[in-house]
C-alpha cells in the first residue's frame, strides 16, 4: 500500500513538474504581436523627374514633413507585417519647357503602404530591434489645385516600397523608432493648358520616387 501511495506522490509530483515546465516555456515563448507607432517624416524628392509631351521639360516636386501613423502586427518574434499611413501636399510645377516655368498648384497624396519586415535582435534583452521590409502601396491624389492652367489630373497609381529602421526599447511597452523609406511612384498626369493656348492639353509620365525619413514614438500591446 505504501508503494501504491509513494508511486502515486511521485507521479504527481512529476506531473506538477513538467506542467509548470511548459507552463514556463510558454511564457518564454509569449509576445506581443501588436504594436503602434506615431512618427514625424520628412517626404524628400530628389529623383523626380518627368517626360512632358509637346512643350517638353521636367518636373519639380516640394519637399514636405508630415506625421505618420503605423500598425505592425507579428506573425513570430521575426516576421511581421505594417501597414503605414500618411499624406502630404506637394507643389508641383513644369519646369524648361519651351513655354518657361509653368506653376502646376498642389496636390495631396495620400499612400498607403503594406510591407512584410523581417526583425533582427542584436541580444537576448531585445533592447535594440533592427529590421528591414519591402511591400506595396497604393497612391491617392486628391484636393488637386490646377495653379496657372485650367485643369490638372493624377492618375492613381500602384507602387512600390523599401524599408529599414530600428525600434530602441524603453521599457517593456514603450519604445523609440527610427526608419527610413523610399516609394516607388509613377503617375501619369494631363495638363489641360487651354486657359493659356487654345486646345493645349499636355499628357506627360511623373516618376516622384520620394524617400521618407522618420522617427517616432511607439506601443507594444
Amino acid at each position: 500500500m505504501r508503494k501504491i501511495v509513494f508511486a502515486i506522490m511521485a507521479l504527481s509530483l512529476m506531473t506538477v513538474n513538467f506542467i509548470n515546465a511548459q507552463d514556463k516555456e510558454e511564457k518564454s515563448n509569449e509576445f506581443k504581436r501588436w504594436q503602434v507607432r506615431l512618427r514625424g517624416v520628412g517626404v524628400v524628392t530628389p529623383n523626380q523627374s518627368a517626360n512632358i509631351g509637346i512643350i517638353g521639360g521636367d518636373v519639380q516636386i516640394s519637399d514636405a514633413f508630415i506625421p505618420e501613423l503605423d500598425f505592425t502586427y507579428f506573425f513570430t518574434e521575426h516576421f511581421a507585417a505594417e501597414l503605414i499611413l500618411g499624406t502630404a501636399k506637394h507643389d508641383v510645377k513644369a519646369i524648361n519647357t519651351i513655354a518657361g516655368d509653368i506653376d502646376l498648384g498642389s496636390a495631396w497624396l495620400l499612400p498607403p503602404t503594406l510591407t512584410a519586415q523581417y526583425h533582427f535582435y542584436t541580444s537576448d534583452k531585445k533592447i535594440f530591434k533592427p529590421y528591414i521590409g519591402a511591400g506595396v502601396n497604393y497612391t491617392l491624389f486628391y484636393n488637386v489645385k490646377s495653379g496657372a492652367v485650367a485643369d490638372v489630373e493624377y492618375d492613381n497609381t500602384l507602387g512600390y516600397a523599401a524599408q529599414v529602421g530600428f525600434d530602441l526599447m524603453l521599457d517593456d511597452k514603450f519604445f523609440i523608432n527610427v526608419d527610413a523609406k523610399r516609394l516607388f511612384l509613377s503617375t501619369d498626369v494631363t495638363v489641360d493648358g487651354t486657359n493659356l493656348v487654345p486646345g493645349l492639353v499636355v499628357p506627360a509620365e511623373v516618376d516622384i520616387d520620394p524617400w521618407l525619413f522618420g522617427i517616432g514614438v511607439g506601443m507594444k500591446f
